[in-house]
């Protein structure tokens, strides 16, 4: 009778385990929202309940995304991008390192505009901002762009005749700047050094040259695009609809950080100004996508945002193929974290440190196929439930008329860590067709190809394109020079044709 007690105590106490443990996601209420105020992303993998996003029951609406090239991520982007606009009527601006998003916003109807071809940005543009607060701000820029920070005389001397270039202009430095007058540049700044060196009477003209030296690398004639009147109004793009600011013609990183640092800066400060409110819907969206040396720095106005964004109807996008890219105050602070198909150990080990994911879901995130996802996210809420759960597939718009060859699968793991090795070539239908038309492809091969890629979702590995075009008769000279038209290096085309048995 007491051993039949024990077992039915026993009995008991195992149901209520059962009835209160939960499998790894969240109840179907806080997947499942208000189609009309939320963007549909999948299913869930588990009780296959319908997944819809939504800011109203996050902290926040920053978003990370991190997946290896051909997972799924930048189709990810621009489906979210897309339905962003339908339900929330959200603009979306896009700092485009590598120009992966032109062909896209092109026949999407928006607006691309390339900041080496004629356009300029003015780092000392105020956009409502004191000259003083502007000063930090660029020196924040110089810091994590160079070694200035390291030589404290320099440092002073840079951030003093910046506030002289603004005071010789008529601005004071502690208050809003007046209406209607044009604010210095960096050739400003750089002619008062000049001036104080030519004097002769500064102690260190050492310090003095090299400070000239370090901010003449973007202010020197072809290379100015920082130093000039601007052409750009960045204030008024979030307003704009879809806009693509390409930065992949800027002649280096530092260029292209630069750009971005200043834009984020300047969306900031509009933010502030104008007090966006979350309750107003998602009004803009920020897309830095493999952005490394501004993602990855704490001093970089990405982190500030993410702090701040919960005040403001404004969300950022940070999306990287290299996870130890992103900050981890990042991961610890944005709403959403898409984790699509990661590819190595470290990867994976920075991720779950950032995260505290469990094994269960480390494991399944290394069998994710093309477009699953482990969806991290910080519920507004004190109820007890996993906050990370898996998603069967990312349920997209159908792709544009855009081709993409990737070369991540033959890289090695330092070559995928290098920022300067582009790891996807997209062309859209036009710039592809013309392409292959100027070497001396045949129309019928170029049919065959195109449709070839079109059964492959349009994404496809290198090797595969290079392979199948020999099949069709192109010989191997003709490969080369295709792929040299589209920008891949000598080093690494030796390496795609290595694979290849000619």
């Amino acid at each position: 009778m007491t051993l039949l007690r024990i077992q039915t105590l026993m009995s008991n106490e195992i149901s209520k385990r059962i009835f209160i443990t939960r499998p790894p996601e969240p109840p179907s209420e806080f997947l499942f929202n208000d189609p009309t105020n939320s963007i549909f992303i999948g299913t869930s993998k588990i009780f296959k309940v319908p997944f819809t996003w939504t800011f109203s029951n996050i902290t926040n609406p920053h978003i990370s995304v991190v997946g290896i090239t051909g997972a799924g991520k930048s189709f990810f982007v621009k489906t979210f991008i897309t339905r962003a606009s339908y339900v929330w009527n959200t603009n979306a601006i896009i700092i485009d390192w590598a120009g992966e998003y032109i062909s896209w916003v092109k026949q999407s109807g928006g607006k691309v505009i390339a900041l080496s071809k004629g356009d300029y940005l003015n780092i000392m543009d105020l956009s409502g901002m004191k000259p003083l607060d502007r000063t930090k701000q660029i020196m924040n820029s110089l810091d994590i762009l160079t070694d200035i920070s390291t030589y404290p005389e320099q440092r002073r001397l840079t951030s003093e005749a910046i506030e002289q270039a603004y005071l010789n202009l008529g601005f004071p430095l502690a208050s809003p700047p007046p209406p209607g007058k044009e604010p210095p540049t960096l050739k400003d700044v750089s002619k008062l050094l000049d001036e104080k060196l030519q004097e002769g009477t500064y102690e260190y003209p050492a310090e003095l040259e090299n400070a000239i030296y370090r901010l003449r690398q973007f202010s020197r004639e072809g290379e100015d695009y920082f130093a000039n009147k601007s052409t750009i109004d960045i204030g008024k793009l979030t307003t704009s609809g879809l806009v693509d600011l390409d930065l992949s013609s800027l002649p280096d990183e530092r260029f292209r950080a630069m750009a971005a640092l200043f834009i984020l800066q300047t969306l900031k400060e509009k933010m502030r100004l104008e007090s966006w409110s979350s309750s107003a819907g998602l009004k803009t969206l920020v897309v830095l996508d493999e952005a490394w040396k501004v993602a990855s720095d704490e001093r970089s106005d990405a982190v500030t945002i993410i702090r701040e964004g919960r005040k403001y109807s404004f969300g950022l996008i940070v999306a990287s193929q290299n996870p130890t890219d992103v900050n981890e105050a990042i991961f610890s602070n944005v709403g959403t974290t898409f984790m699509l198909r990661i590819r190595f150990e470290k990867f994976m080990n920075y991720l779950q440190g950032s995260l505290n994911f469990s094994d269960f879901i480390r494991n399944e995130i290394s069998k994710l196929g093309v477009g699953q996802a482990a969806i991290d996210m910080a519920f507004n809420t004190g109820v007890r439930f996993p906050n990370i759960f898996l998603v069967d597939k990312i349920v997209g718009e159908l792709p544009l008329d855009t081709y993409s060859l990737f070369i991540s699968d033959i890289l090695s793991e330092k070559e995928l860590s290098d920022p300067e090795i582009k790891k996807e070539y997209s062309l859209d239908k036009m710039s592809i067709n013309s392409r292959l038309i100027e070497l001396g492809f045949g129309s019928e091969v170029i049919t065959k190809l195109l449709s070839y890629m079109n059964e492959k979702g349009r994404t496809l590995d290198i090797r595969d394109f290079i392979k199948t075009a020999m099949s069709y008769g192109v010989n191997k000279d003709t490969l080369i020079s295709f792929m040299r038209s589209i920008g891949i290096s000598d080093s690494i085309i030796l390496k795609i044709m290595s694979y290849i048995v000619v």
